[in-house]
């Protein structure tokens, strides 16, 4: 699959069966990830990966109950150190840079998961200090994003998309 057809088959995936994910594959997508663009090539990304069944439960609750995430083989954490960042770049690293390197790293993941045939979601609703406790994770590490990877149990139609010409502006913004 090249990367155009990966961009436009992509769904977010909140049903999967209960077929196992390789160490392999979750190498794969985690190796995708560690590829993407970074401020400085600070490269302030971590990943957890969650596997234990009761570890999933608690992460679930603390998604603001999206109980899918209790049925899925794997979870990824991904997490931006801010102090990698803070190191290269002093606040505008903590405060955004590592924020946007993150995001390049779960997209990167999305999209190989995609041509890999599994299914994943961006979850990004869930309270972080919840998921901070639940993890063990230390001070000056942030919890961006929950990706649920698995083989997926629905085929979501692609969603309504804004036409190129409502959000694209050629040399000044006008609306």
């Amino acid at each position: 699959m090249d990367v155009f057809e990966a961009i436009t088959n992509r769904r977010s995936i909140r049903a999967f069966t209960p077929e196992e994910v390789s160490k392999e594959e979750i190498e794969k997508l985690i190796d995708a990830a560690r590829h993407a663009p970074s401020a400085g090539n600070m490269q302030p990304w971590e990943f957890i990966v969650i596997r234990d069944s009761r570890t999933k439960r608690k992460l679930s609750v603390a998604a603001l109950n999206q109980r899918f995430l209790e049925e899925v083989p794997v979870l990824i954490v991904v997490c931006a150190n801010e102090l990698r960042s803070g190191r290269g770049y002093g606040s505008r690293g903590t405060t955004l840079y590592c924020l946007q390197d993150t995001a390049a790293a779960i997209q990167n993941m999305l999209l190989t998961a995609c041509a890999l045939n599994l299914g994943t979601c961006w979850v990004g609703a869930f309270r972080e200090d919840d998921a901070r406790k639940i993890l063990n994770i230390p001070k000056g590490v942030r919890p961006i994003a929950i990706i649920p990877v698995g083989h997926s149990a629905e085929k979501p139609e692609m969603r309504f998309k804004r036409a190129v010409s409502d959000f694209v502006h050629y040399e000044t913004y006008s609306k």
